[in-house]
């Protein structure tokens, strides 16, 4: 099985790539959507989330934008919160990663946004970063609501360049080419990642409840 990293900064088009790679036949782990469901009702997150900042839970789930707004601009909030979410995050990636080698699927993609930040890279066969020119970037994130400028800077400034991030991938498309072009360039990913031998998964000698980095 080929395990394929996908990444990449804000508004650089990765949900738009995932979604095309599951229409591909790709089976994705969208680490968005597992945060969703930490942060949810009754999520497996809220607990901690609550102990940790006092007023953000509401009706049993999490306020984004209250919490959005409690780690925002501060650094020591930001790392109470990630220590929490991480490791729940992690635990999904190697449940969805287990269920997949167990349906012999050829391609399984984990959709991380800060997979080289975090060293993710090192959990991945290929890594697959997502880009396009800045001022497109820049349009796609000042659009989204309750953005503002400086939440942008402040979101660019914990992610790591994109140029660097280019730099370290297997591959790399460029989204800002157009829906058409970037189906292409991502069809072309998926046959050259299935003439390659991926890792075997689990691992030999995986015991159910042992910790396993993917």
């Amino acid at each position: 099985m080929i395990v394929l990293g996908l990444t990449g900064s804000i508004g650089m088009g990765k949900s738009t790539a995932a979604r095309m790679l599951k229409r591909m036949g790709a089976l994705v782990c969208d680490s968005d959507a597992v945060v969703h469901g930490l942060l949810g009702r009754h999520g497996a997150a809220v607990p901690a989330i609550a102990a940790a900042f006092p007023g953000v839970v509401v009706d049993g789930a999490v306020d984004r934008r209250a919490l959005g707004a409690a780690v925002f601009g501060n650094p020591a909030a930001l790392k109470r919160l990630e220590a929490i979410l991480h490791p729940a995050v992690q635990a999904a990636q190697r449940r969805f990663l287990k269920q997949a080698a167990r349906r012999r699927v050829h391609v399984a993609v984990l959709d991380i946004p800060l997979l080289f930040e975090t060293g993710g890279e090192r959990k991945v066969d290929r890594s697959v970063v997502v880009t396009a020119p800045f001022l497109v970037q820049k349009s796609r994130v000042l659009a989204r609501p309750g953005m503002t400028p400086d939440k942008f800077a402040a979101i660019l400034a914990r992610q790591m360049p994109d140029a660097e991030k280019r730099r370290r991938a297997d591959h790399v498309v460029n989204t800002g080419d157009g829906r058409r072009a970037t189906r292409r360039a991502l069809r072309n990913i998926l046959a050259d990642v299935k003439r390659r031998r991926g890792r075997q998964w689990p691992p030999r000698g995986y015991q159910p409840g042992q910790v396993v980095h993917a």
